[in-house]
């Protein structure tokens, strides 16, 4: 064979060298002592030729052959003339599933413009502080565990360009990407996968600009809800915006799923209140809401961005609050009359002023009679203005709480952010605390109540909440009625509006790793009893509160009736227009997890999924 022909044999074998370059790599994990000897001086060579590019010659042809024989005597013959580790050639039809860490690293820095900047951001379990960063953020100590799957690569930007190219290289090598702002995800989809994957973490990208006199705000998906309230207060004390309770919540996914608070009566959820955003697609452009289209716009505010591309940024309408406002949050346990008030609550929180919110927390107490336990509904307010007008509302819509002056504290609204998430009314700082100061393992789930449940339907909550298991565990009353009221159901992809009267949040907590199935089927008791007195057909659910429970998408190319299941139940008929928004920005499907709007392809409806 000529030396030209060599030449072009070794051009039109690329991919089958890229073949045998992956099984050596494998084989160098699996430790094959001679093997591992000759990777040791040779793999540099390899890589340099096959990954970067390094120009064809003689040389890599007998390279080449050396590899052939090796790869081959050990997959399909074995060290020992036996059978070898790998006898079907078929498991290695995509020889991108065995690229491990440094590879990946090696294209992506190929893709960048900065080495070195590149190299700054990006994190392999053989970084000293791969561990330390990937557990910063995660929020839910059930994915903690050393079995949980763990990311081959974290990449923490620090300028939106950085993005691109990991999208790029993701996309040439078969891998998944987890998208992370916060990490509260509830079932931990931002940060584990089934499958290789990175994670993008915007952790860096928490720029904060506020307009005072437009009254807006840009912000960056890595930053927290109380960085945000923070820098709104820095410039005005009669701005707000109506986010998440929780200070410590991604601005991220907080809003592309929805995203509510004690504002939610007043002025509706986070997502309603977007006017525009930057997003990353699938083929690595920024888009605005100008070039993105209405069609994408209107699919993140609600739906879930993580489906679509990386979120960057929002920009938000902020809303007026009073220079003044009032809290209060009165305990009521069984013995002084909680089922009687919770029931007739029911029937007034979602008619109130929509300046006031009432929510409420049941929870299992000690009793003040020694020894035995009780439940405790605890009616937590925030209202949009002084006591002097709040007490006559509460008197005349709600006297069966029994509200007195002294149950009542007049502040400011960051303040009460700081009330309302059980912190102390003092220095604001606290809320620009990015952790949570006690992460645990739990559980959560979510309904819509749209009839008032009957006295007896709420005793035999109390009950459950008398096992062991339910120690820890909580309910989240939080009243609809005002704004929610008034805004179309297809207003976003959010659809729970007019008709329900309060929404339902469960949450079960526990310390124990090894006891997680134990709390987990306690929590699904609860929601199994519950189905009667909540929302149907379908029953609804949200995003934000996510539940695999509810269903998953099949592996493989997702099938649009199997993420009907779910899907159904978060947006309801928005379902569908999210499909179609997802088959025109993403008809491949590279943006994806356990519960993320699939795309429709023809092949799959010809094969009847």
């Amino acid at each position: 064979m000529k030396h030209g022909d060599n030449i072009n044999w070794l051009d039109g074998k690329r991919k089958d060298i890229m073949d045998y370059y992956f099984r050596l790599r494998r084989l160098k994990i699996r430790h094959h002592g001679s093997v591992t000897r000759w990777m040791a001086s040779h793999e540099q060579k390899v890589h340099e030729l096959i990954m970067i590019g390094k120009p064809w010659s003689m040389q890599t042809h007998e390279n080449i052959d050396e590899i052939r024989t090796l790869v081959d005597h050990y997959l399909y013959k074995g060290s020992d003339g036996g059978v070898g580790l790998f006898s079907i050639r078929e498991n290695f039809l995509d020889p991108f599933l065995l690229m491990n860490t440094m590879t990946f690293y090696n294209v992506l820095s190929l893709q960048s413009n900065n080495h070195s900047s590149i190299s700054n951001i990006v994190y392999t379990p053989k970084n000293s502080s791969y561990l330390s960063i990937l557990n910063f953020s995660i929020q839910n100590l059930r994915f903690e565990s050393v079995t949980t799957p763990k990311p081959l690569v974290i990449i923490t930007p620090v300028h939106e360009s950085q993005i691109q190219p990991v999208i790029y290289c993701a996309k040439e090598n078969g891998m998944q990407i987890r998208v992370r702002s916060g990490g509260h995800d509830y079932e931990g989809l931002s940060y584990t996968s089934q499958v290789p994957f990175v994670i993008i973490d915007l952790v860096n990208l928490r720029e904060i600009n506020v307009d005072v006199e437009k009254k807006t705000a840009w912000i960056q998906a890595g930053a927290r809800l109380g960085e945000l309230y923070y820098r709104i207060a820095e410039k005005s004390r009669t701005l707000g915006f109506p986010g998440g309770v929780c200070p410590t919540v991604g601005a991220g996914g907080h809003i592309s799923g929805g995203g509510y608070g004690t504002l939610i009566r007043k002025y509706g959820l986070a997502a309603d209140h977007v006017i525009d955003a930057r997003i990353i697609d699938v083929n690595g452009r920024i888009l605005d809401r100008s070039s993105m289209g209405e069609d994408l716009f209107w699919a993140i505010r609600g739906g879930g961005a993580a489906s679509f591309g990386v979120i960057l940024a929002w920009k938000l309408e902020l809303v007026d609050v009073p220079e003044k406002v009032t809290v209060f949050t009165i305990a009521k346990t069984l013995e002084q009359n909680a089922t009687n008030i919770v029931h007739r609550w029911q029937y007034v929180a979602h008619k109130l002023d929509e300046d006031l919110a009432v929510r409420v927390f049941i929870s299992r107490v000690n009793s003040s009679q020694d020894g035995k336990r009780t439940i405790q509904a605890s009616f937590q307010s925030l209202f949009l203005g002084g006591v002097d007008r709040l007490l006559p509302l509460m008197q005349q819509s709600f006297p069966e709480l029994g509200l007195q002056r002294e149950d009542c504290t007049e502040m400011s609204w960051i303040e009460s952010a700081l009330y309302i998430y059980g912190l102390p009314v003092g220095s604001l700082e606290v809320l620009l605390n990015r952790t949570q100061a006690n992460v645990r393992h739990f559980k959560a789930k979510v309904d819509y109540v749209q009839k008032p449940i009957s006295k007896n339907g709420l005793e035999g909550i109390w009950k459950r909440f008398f096992k062991e298991e339910a120690e820890e565990a909580e309910m989240l009353f939080v009243p609809y009625g005002g704004r929610m009221d008034e805004v179309s159901e297809s207003s976003i992809p959010f659809p729970h509006r007019a008709g329900n009267l309060y929404q339902i949040h469960y949450m079960v907590n526990w310390d124990e790793e090894d006891a997680s199935e134990r709390y987990i089927n306690w929590i699904r008791r609860l929601y199994s009893y519950m189905a009667s007195y909540v929302s149907k057909f379908p029953r609804a659910a949200y995003i934000n509160y996510r539940d695999l429970d509810i269903g998953v998408n099949n592996k493989g190319n997702t099938s649009y009736t199997q993420a009907s299941i779910w899907g159904r139940k978060y947006f309801k008929n928005n379902f569908k227009r999210l499909v179609q928004v997802k088959t025109m920005v993403d008809p491949t499907n590279f943006f994806r997890n356990e519960q993320s709007i699939p795309p429709i392809y023809s092949r799959w409806t010809k094969n009847g999924k």
